[in-house]
């Protein structure tokens, strides 16, 4: 694994872990919001060993990636940058996207970035407003940050009670950053909750649309999610003419983390058939 940095727009740079074979067909992993590219860690090396080139990224204003100074993270800037890291791609690629990661990857692909195949983590153009609220409560408490790891493990505890709390929280540690007054914070930029600029939306963006008759596309949907609802999923089928869907039992909006093995197969599996590597020799690592 080689840890990269990406130039874009305004001389920033966005960091990514970049796997595999850079001659093979390419998979880019977008995480959601608030998180970091550490949350695609397991993903990332099944990819790999499926034989893909992966690049797993930090999205602007999160984890080693820069803050945008403007403030600007709309979807319209978050398409540039995700079309900037394509061009990494030495040939066909696909983008891998989950809530904020898959709203970006579907915005790059209405700005030209398009890919050969997307999978869509739990997101969907139509968002359900109860759980969008939920998340952004969540996001915006504890602008205070936390005096310790395990401070922070009992709030996403109380987020989230249906996953069960690591015995350890050290693994939280490649989300949180040290401030100057020696408390823990989100890695992310809180600016990006307001989400920068006003701009087109993504359902604007679907108007103009061509790559949504073409492009083969799987959602991922966690079966216990509150952020996508059948009205969502029965809005996006209508838009996307190669739609499929996934349900994952036992899995919320996180579902790479909830139920990793069975996302994993999934999305290899897809991929597959969709952006086949060489001799189609992508793999299942036994759960």
């Amino acid at each position: 694994m080689t840890t990269i940095r990406v130039p874009v727009t305004g001389g920033l740079a966005i960091v990514a872990d970049e796997l595999g074979d850079a001659h093979m067909p390419t998979v880019i992993l977008g995480h959601g919001g608030g998180q970091t590219r550490h949350s695609w860690d397991r993903a990332g090396q099944d990819l790999a060993e499926a034989g893909y080139h992966v690049i797993n990224y930090d999205l602007l204003g999160h984890g080693e990636s820069d803050w945008e100074p403007d403030g600007d993270y709309s979807l319209e800037r978050r398409a540039r940058d995700l079309g900037a890291i394509a061009e990494r791609a030495s040939g066909p690629f696909a983008f891998v996207g989950a809530s904020l990661g898959g709203l970006s990857a579907m915005a790059a692909a209405c700005h030209g970035a398009v890919p050969v195949a997307l999978v869509l983590v739990d997101v969907v153009v139509r968002l359900s407003e109860t759980g969008v609220d939920r998340i952004i409560g969540f996001m915006s408490a504890n602008p205070q940050g936390f005096g310790s790891l395990d401070e922070a493990a009992e709030a996403i505890s109380a987020y989230y009670p249906d996953r069960k709390r690591p015995s350890n929280a050290d693994g939280l540690r490649k989300n949180l950053r040290e401030g100057a007054d020696g408390r823990l914070y989100w890695h992310w930029d809180p600016r990006f909750l307001t989400g920068g600029r006003p701009g087109v939306s993504l359902e604007e963006m679907f108007a103009k649309a061509e790559w949504t008759q073409t492009v083969p596309t799987l959602l991922v949907r966690g079966m216990k999610s509150d952020i996508v609802t059948d009205e969502g999923v029965d809005h996006l089928a209508g838009q996307i003419k190669r739609f499929e869907i996934a349900d994952i039992s036992g899995a919320g909006h996180m579902v790479a983390g909830d139920r990793n093995d069975l996302f994993n197969a999934a999305v290899i599996d897809f991929l597959a058939r969709a952006m086949p590597t060489v001799g189609n020799r992508a793999l299942r690592r036994p759960a």
